[in-house]
């Protein structure tokens, strides 16, 4: 990989203000090239937004302990930047597309001011040339009668609008890396699909660096360039989308393929399951954390902690069963 734009090295994220501290992210290690785009996909509480939101320095100071080797994007260290900079910083270096936009967008101003007053904030420009930069970007994000819309407030857009023009406040200053946490959850499959193939064009178009937050392993598949699989704070399992995909070796991501419906239902047969639910994060096992639930398990999963192993050099697991999962995983997966 060339000079990564995005550089995480160690990066752990410990919330405190409960009973006991909750570490949500557990030493994540990511590197991200200019123009790539990187899945991070796992169950509700893996720490994948956790982990997004600490890059945009957006956590809680107070209850939110951030601690990293390295986490620079772009040439800045995130956690040395001053409070004064980070305005500059978000939006302008790493930008952010929300799971919700009706919550992340204000409801008494049109889209067109926003987008406008953004620009104006960030770059010092006249209102007029932030107005033409929210039409131009309307139009690059496929919003129908853009100008018209430009008048609209969030909450005469549907859905797919809503998310379309909260993709265009995102690259409103023209950012460098783009933050996406679940952009497609909560919309219908006919517009996820064009929402991500909007973004896939817009990341090529624009050579962005995304990454893409998901629960959901087929969106992770059609925006990514790799995937990287979380499970309680770490990432378990790392590497190009067609070898995760073909060649799997964490259990954890193994479960994750077979618990796809369209490979169960394509076969007649039933959707599998992970059995179980996710640790707690507040007590987590002194071994692999996902040893209550896996089907590999051995004694010593339950009291050493696995480390990572390089299967080849673009893909790496976190799992003391790498020779068992390798036997296994072709007869599980479904090949697309």
């Amino acid at each position: 990989m060339s000079q990564p734009i995005v550089d995480v090295s160690n990066l752990t994220v410990v919330f405190s203000g409960g009973r006991v501290p909750v570490k949500a992210v557990n030493g994540v290690d990511l590197k991200i090239a200019a123009g790539d785009a990187v899945a991070l996909l796992g169950e509700s509480g893996s720490g994948k937004s956790v982990t997004l939101r600490a890059l945009m320095r957006l956590l809680p100071e107070k209850t939110a302990r951030i601690e990293a080797d390295r986490m620079t994007v772009a040439g800045q260290t995130v956690l040395d930047l001053p409070k004064q900079d980070l305005t500059r910083y978000r939006g302008g270096i790493v930008s952010m597309i929300f799971q919700e936009p009706a919550l992340a967008l204000d409801p008494v101003y049109t889209l067109g001011d926003q987008i406008a007053e953004t620009v104006v904030r960030h770059e010092g420009v006249s209102f007029s040339e932030g107005r033409k930069r929210a039409l131009d970007l309307f139009e690059r994000v496929r919003i129908p009668s853009p100008q018209r819309r430009l008048e609209a407030y969030p909450h005469e857009m549907s859905g797919g609008m809503r998310q379309r023009a909260m993709i265009a406040l995102a690259l409103a200053c023209q950012p460098k890396v783009l933050l996406a946490d679940e952009p497609t959850t909560a919309l219908d499959a006919t517009v996820q699909i064009q929402i991500l193939l909007l973004l896939r064009e817009l990341q090529r178009e624009l050579g962005l660096a995304i990454i893409f937050v998901t629960h959901d392993i087929g969106a992770a598949v059609e925006i990514a360039d790799r995937i990287a699989v979380m499970y309680a704070g770490r990432i378990v399992e790392e590497g190009p989308v067609r070898t995760l995909i073909r060649e799997p070796r964490h259990p954890y991501t193994i479960g994750l393929l077979k618990s796809r419906a369209h490979g169960a239902m394509a076969k007649g047969g039933r959707l599998e399951t992970i059995p179980g639910s996710p640790p707690d994060l507040a007590a987590l096992p002194p071994g692999c954390a996902f040893a209550p639930r896996c089907t590999f398990v051995a004694d010593s999963c339950a009291t050493i902690q696995p480390p990572v192993v390089q299967i080849s050099p673009d893909h790496a697991v976190r799992c003391l069963q790498t020779d068992a999962t390798q036997n296994a995983a072709p007869k599980l997966i479904e090949q697309d």
